[in-house]
């Protein structure tokens, strides 16, 4: 397996779908798809109709067909739902989720990897969160089963995941201790996620063991990581806080500026040369979208780089056009802003945020949306008064995050980015045909304004080859 120069982001929820990652892959590079939500992404796309048939295309290819069958039969709607009619809700995760549910999430991640690689000899990876683990295990296996080539995972220490990467290779089971908060000496049930493959599939041969990349921030975290990691590591992407989606909070006290934004200084920033100390292979991501800086990474001692912003607004990106027009007219006016918002996230760290009318990066959005939390994908385990394990977030509706403990200054300018992102992709729910839509959010890294080269006024839409083009000279 060739180790890639150029890296695709692995954009959430939906942005870096099967369609980018597989125009990538097709021209020798890394593609990457997201596994954040795949579980809504995919039964919301079942339900509007799978018209173009590429969902069933994928699961007449999974080992099971009666469980696909049983996905097929709880979700599909043939010719697509009504426009105002709300989705089919699929259930949250917790501790012990019901059968239908994992069923769902390993079909779903199977599908993604395997529509990414169909057709062409190139790599193709999947990209998770840390901080969401209560579907990682089934997620992982779904992704395995497709043959992922690559498995990056940032948003958290994600020790324990080579191991786990090693074990569903034998199709042995698995688990994986959940963070909670409170004091967990009361906990009557030990925190843990289980899954075990044979519970679901009768799989007998061998899966190939797909390389794991680690997302860090600092040097110090990707030593760590080589060193104490339950199995092997195999790189890491170095990502730096001019990334758009969610960035690694300041070291220390959190200060901000005139904007109300983090202030990053020098101690943010990874020391290369201890990087190269870990004599693993590792690529530079935040503002790295460009034929100078990919020099400037290999001149450093990186493999290449991760780009993900021209990506996130070329033409096979998820990103519902309206919203990619929008923000394209934005950078052709020099009208584009992004805030990197420090409270927009529930998983509290900073998220940068496209400003953009219409979407709930705008107060008065935001401020007439109703709170509501039934995606549940950024939920945080806690310990309860009676020893049980609840979950709660901050984007739930405020007098029900107090009951269970919450802090209400984790509350303010709280946005429910599961709803918002799935309406970025054109997935949003309507929760009944007289109310409105969910309202989007669009996220971008600094380097957005420099996608001045791939458009005009009479040329907004540009390919993923062309970004290719433009950062390696292919």
């Amino acid at each position: 397996m060739y180790e890639p120069v150029l890296i695709q982001g692995g954009m959430g929820v939906g942005v870096s779908n099967w369609c980018l990652a597989k125009a990538v892959s097709s021209q020798g590079h890394l593609g990457v798809v997201s596994g954040t939500l795949l579980e809504n992404v995919f039964a919301r796309r079942l339900q509007d109709g799978d018209k173009e048939g590429d969902l069933n295309r994928a699961c007449l290819h999974f080992p099971d067909q009666e469980l696909a069958t049983r996905v097929w039969q709880t979700y599909f709607v043939d010719g697509g739902k009504k426009d105002c009619a709300p989705y089919k809700p699929v259930p949250m995760f917790s501790l012990t989720p019901p059968k239908e549910l994992v069923e769902l999430t390993v079909l779903a991640n199977f599908v993604e990897v395997w529509l990414a690689k169909e057709g062409h000899s190139g790599l193709i990876g999947i990209n998770y969160l840390e901080k969401i683990q209560l579907p990682t295990l089934p997620s992982l296996y779904g992704a395995m089963l497709a043959d992922v080539d690559y498995v990056l995972m940032g948003a958290g220490i994600p020790k324990a995941i080579p191991g786990i990467l090693d074990r569903l290779s034998k199709n042995l089971d698995v688990s994986l201790k959940i963070d909670v908060a409170g004091d967990t000496e009361k906990l009557k049930q030990p925190a843990i996620s289980s899954f075990n493959p044979g519970d679901f599939l009768n799989q007998t041969d061998d899966l190939k063991r797909p390389k794991f990349i680690a997302v860090v921030s600092s040097h110090t975290l990707a030593a760590n990581l080589a060193k104490k990691s339950s199995g092997r590591v195999d790189g890491f992407v170095v990502e730096n806080h001019t990334a758009g989606g969610h960035n690694a909070p300041p070291r220390g006290a959190l200060k901000l500026d005139e904007h109300n934004e983090p202030i990053y200084g020098p101690r943010d920033s990874a020391d290369l040369e201890e990087m190269k100390k870990l004599n693993l292979p590792f690529w530079l991501a935040g503002k790295y979208g460009t034929k100078e800086a990919l020099k400037e990474a290999l001149d450093a001692g990186a493999n290449g780089v991760q780009v993900g912003t021209p990506f996130a607004f070329c033409n096979e990106s998820g990103i519902d056009s309206k919203y990619k027009e929008a923000v394209l007219r934005k950078i052709l006016k020099g009208e584009a802003k992004i805030l990197t918002d420090y409270r927009a996230s529930t998983s509290g760290y900073p998220f940068k945020v496209v400003e953009l009318e219409g979407t709930i990066s705008q107060e008065d959005v935001f401020e007439n949306r109703k709170r509501i939390c039934d995606l549940g994908g950024l939920r945080q385990a806690y310990t309860k008064d009676d020893g049980t394990i609840g979950f709660r977030c901050p984007g739930e509706p405020e007098e029900l995050f107090l009951k269970k403990g919450g802090n209400e200054e984790d509350i303010k300018g709280r946005k429910c980015l599961c709803n918002a992102l799935l309406a970025t992709v054109s997935l949003g729910q309507q929760r009944n045909c007289g109310s409105l839509p969910e309202p989007a959010i669009v996220t971008a890294g600094d380097h957005l304004v420099e996608l001045t080269k791939f458009i005009s006024p009479t040329k907004l839409g540009y390919s993923a080859k062309e970004v290719i083009q433009s950062i390696t000279g292919d």
